[in-house]
């Protein structure tokens, strides 16, 4: 679909709060391919496992959605940066993250970039982490807010770099205080050399009070519309409108 600057690019975000249990893993496995079967098979911890295979399911589900493809045809390939393509089809553009009991995928065929970031809102973050991923404004920033409103807010922030490094698909590689962020009537906007940078747009996701969810996009022209679904347990999303 070609974007045009009077409207704005359609994004889905599909969000799964999977069971925590080995009951579904058997149907799940259904639709991954034999070496995301056998890649969940090399995991030691169980929870690594579920998250793993609950998380491949969960895309190859939304991206049959986009493509009108088999979950289990789908044939995905990751590049030098381990950043996941779905082959033959370059125009689409998605961004899978695993937090423990969490799920989320973002896709997109109307711009450029797209990243997504879960993570779980009671992690903790020593004062060390921060020094090494926040800038010193957001650390300022941190410092006023509140005792408990603070601990979750310094976990979105990371939510947000986090985002922002996979939509680039440079990830960790890249010095996650490069990206910084202020905020304006309460979203966050990535400032660079003192100047909000127009073309990229970040938001946080609802998400649950057990975990913080964050999007990161670069389109061109107007804020996207974001489409969020969330499925809860057992309810795996099936089918629902696809916007490519």
């Amino acid at each position: 679909m070609q974007q045009s600057e009077n409207q704005p690019a359609a994004i889905d975000v599909v969000l799964w709060k999977y069971p925590k249990n080995d009951s579904g893993e058997k149907r799940w496995m259904q639709w991954l391919s034999p070496n995301e079967r056998e890649r969940a098979a090399t995991y030691r911890f169980e929870r690594d496992r579920t998250s793993f295979i609950a998380g491949r399911c969960l895309l190859r589900q939304v991206l049959s959605a986009h493509t009108e493809t088999q979950p289990d045809k789908l044939l995905l390939q990751a590049d030098a940066y381990g950043r996941l393509r779905a082959e033959g089809r370059d125009g689409l553009q998605f961004s899978l993250s695993n937090a423990d009991g969490l799920v989320a995928v973002a896709v997109t065929s109307e711009c450029e970039r797209v990243g997504i970031d879960c993570e779980r809102a009671d992690a903790e973050i020593e004062a060390a982490a921060l020094e090494s991923y926040c800038s010193l404004d957001e650390r300022q920033w941190l410092d006023q807010l509140p005792p408990g409103e603070r601990s979750r807010a310094a976990v979105a922030l990371w939510a947000l770099k986090e985002s922002h490094l996979k939509a680039l698909g440079v990830g960790l590689r890249e010095d996650p205080r490069s990206v910084a962020f202020s905020w304006q009537d309460g979203i966050p906007v990535m400032v660079q050399s003192g100047a909000p940078d127009r073309q990229w747009h970040h938001r946080l996701i609802e998400s649950g009070s057990q975990h913080v969810a964050a999007l990161a996009v670069h389109s061109q022209f107007r804020a996207p519309s974001i489409h969020v679904l969330t499925f809860q347990d057992d309810s795996m999303p099936s089918e629902w409108p696809a916007r490519s």
